[in-house]
């Protein structure tokens, strides 16, 4: 059961963060955020939650068969990875310019995407 929100709330994930699974058969591995689903409050994260996809040839794939590809994980299970490598909840803070950036909770440093 999917909850498709008209207006979906403000994430803490950004596509190109580092994040580190807390829950779930993946628990402890670090990986980079492909795609964020705003919608299913979902991301899809590399190396992570890995599912068999059992495909028919096609014009992309002449030969078809057994394809390895990562499914979309709830973000609840996933936390930020600050500059140190620390996992740490995000905060929002203004900077010296007047634009608001992501800061982690933990050091105060800002989180920018690598």
């Amino acid at each position: 059961m999917t909850n498709k929100m008209k207006n979906p709330a403000k994430l803490h994930l950004k596509k190109g963060d580092m994040v580190l699974v807390i829950a779930g058969d993946d628990k402890g591995k670090k990986g980079r955020v492909i795609e964020v689903i705003k919608t299913d409050s979902r991301a899809v994260v590399e190396g992570v939650n890995i599912v068999s996809r059992h495909t028919k040839p096609n014009a992309q794939n002449q030969q078809g068969g057994i394809i390895k590809k990562e499914a979309p994980v709830h973000i609840s299970n996933l936390k930020v990875v600050d500059a140190a490598g620390n996992a740490t909840r995000v905060g929002r803070k203004l900077n010296d310019d007047g634009k608001l950036v992501r800061v982690s909770k933990k050091s105060g440093e800002i989180i920018d995407k690598k």
